[in-house]
C-alpha cells in the first residue's frame, strides 16, 4: 500500500487517493456523521472524487487529513489528520469515521498518532482541536489525546470549544 504516512498497531494512515471517493461519499453523506461538522452532505461519488483530487494540503504544507484503514485488512474506517489554517496560523487535528466504527478507539488511536507525528516528524509545537460543545464523543477523543480546554467560540450556528496540546 502506497502513501502510508503513519502506522499504529491496528491502523494505517495514508494520503487520500481517488479510489477513496466511494468511501468518502458514504462517510460525508451520513447525516449523523456530519451532524456536528457544519459541512453539507456530499451529493455523489463524483463530488467526493473532485474533493480528493483538489485537496492541496499535502503539497502546500507536507501534511493533511489522511485516510484511516485497518492494518490487517485495509478496510476503510474514515479519516484523521492535520489541517493548517493560513488565516489563523493554526494547525487543527480533525477526524471523522464511518458510524459502524464508532466506539472502537480508532479516533483516539489515530489522533494520538497524528499528534506524535506532528511533534516528532513535522516539528510542530502546538495543535488545536475544535468541536461543537454538544459533541461529547469528539470532545472525549480530544481529551484522551492529551488536549486541554483552551476557549469557547461561536461557529456553525452554535457554541464550539477549542482544545490544544503543545510539545
Amino acid at each position: 500500500m502506497k502513501n502510508i504516512v503513519i502506522q499504529t498497531p491496528r491502523l494505517l494512515l495514508r494520503e487520500f487517493i481517488p479510489e477513496d471517493a466511494t468511501h468518502m461519499f458514504l462517510l460525508n453523506s451520513d447525516e449523523e456523521v456530519i451532524r456536528f461538522t457544519g459541512d453539507k452532505a456530499l451529493k455523489n461519488v463524483d463530488e467526493a472524487r473532485t474533493m480528493i483530487e483538489n485537496y492541496d494540503q499535502y503539497i502546500k504544507y507536507g501534511f493533511g487529513r489522511w485516510t484511516v484503514s485497518l492494518e490487517s485488512s485495509q478496510e476503510y474506517l474514515g479519516w484523521c489528520g492535520l489541517s493548517y489554517n493560513e488565516s489563523s496560523k493554526e494547525t487543527d487535528l480533525g477526524f471523522r469515521f464511518l458510524r459502524q466504527h464508532w466506539g472502537k478507539g480508532f479516533a483516539t488511536e489515530s489522533a494520538l498518532a497524528c499528534i506524535q507525528y506532528a511533534f516528532s516528524d513535522l516539528g510542530l509545537i502546538k495543535i488545536i482541536g475544535r468541536a461543537m460543545k454538544e459533541n461529547n464523543s469528539s470532545i472525549r477523543v480530544l481529551e484522551k489525546a492529551g488536549m486541554r480546554f483552551e476557549n469557547e467560540f461561536e461557529a456553525h450556528g452554535g457554541k464550539c470549544i477549542q482544545y490544544c496540546i503543545t510539545k
